[in-house]
């Protein structure tokens, strides 16, 4: 099963007030466990980036300028989503975002019913607890030294593993049927050799043995005649 974590930069809030997306991190899960594959870009907004959004995402005007369109991206991006479900932290945001940049180059809306809210999920296990990305590294004691602003894609990365832990987690020590790297003794198919025929019936001497047994008993219920009354 493949699904996709999303993490967006913004510029702001809202787009339908003129915000824009500068940064789009996708991490890919098969059977909900990361692949390795990743997209990531920066993206030229057009418009400036307010002092308090690049407070928070490192990302300046200065930096963004130049960098793609989101029309230059779009094909890519939605290629390495495809029509797998996306998983995203308040995905109501991303994808809103997302898809306000979608419809200004003409492209198809991504379909919320086709997204997984982690904030929603976090809510429902654990009711009255914050449900921030951060606060959710925290209560499952995922590494967040490296997370000194935020980023598109390590959030996505950061997301994927809380996401994991929202669903269950991983089970200590399952190898989900990988073979350890360091085992030289495994093959596919293991021959059995079957065992060899064991006799059960008795010896000669065992059967002379237990008549000189039986002989030793004293008034056998085998030996005594039924009674008739």
């Amino acid at each position: 099963m493949r699904e996709i974590v999303l993490d967006t930069e913004t510029t702001g809030l809202d787009p339908l007030v003129g915000h824009r997306v500068i940064e789009i991190g996708c991490v890919e899960l098969v059977n909900h466990l990361a692949t390795g594959k990743t997209f990531q870009t920066y993206l030229d907004p057009g418009r400036d980036v307010p002092a308090e959004a690049a407070a928070v995402s490192g990302l300046t005007t200065e930096f963004v300028k130049g960098k793609p369109k989101f029309a230059e991206q779009a094909d890519a991006f939605l290629a390495f989503i495809g029509v797998s479900p996306i998983i995203a932290h308040n995905a109501k945001f991303d994808m809103g975002f997302i898809n306000a940049e979608l419809t200004m180059v003409g492209r198809e809306k991504l379909s919320l019913d086709n997204a997984i809210d982690t904030v929603t999920l976090a809510r429902r296990k654990f009711p009255g607890a914050p449900a921030s990305l951060d606060a959710l590294c925290r209560r499952f004691n995922i590494d967040l030294s490296g997370r000194v602003k935020h980023g598109a894609l390590l959030d996505a990365q950061l997301l994927s593993q809380v996401y994991l832990e929202l669903i269950g987690g991983r089970e200590p020590g399952l190898l989900l049927g990988a073979a350890s790297p360091n085992r030289t003794d495994l093959s596919p198919t293991e021959i059995r050799q079957p065992r060899p025929f064991r006799p059960h019936a008795p010896s000669l001497e065992e059967r002379e043995a237990h008549q000189i047994f039986l002989k030793k008993l004293k008034n056998p219920i085998w030996l005594k005649t039924p009674s008739t009354s």
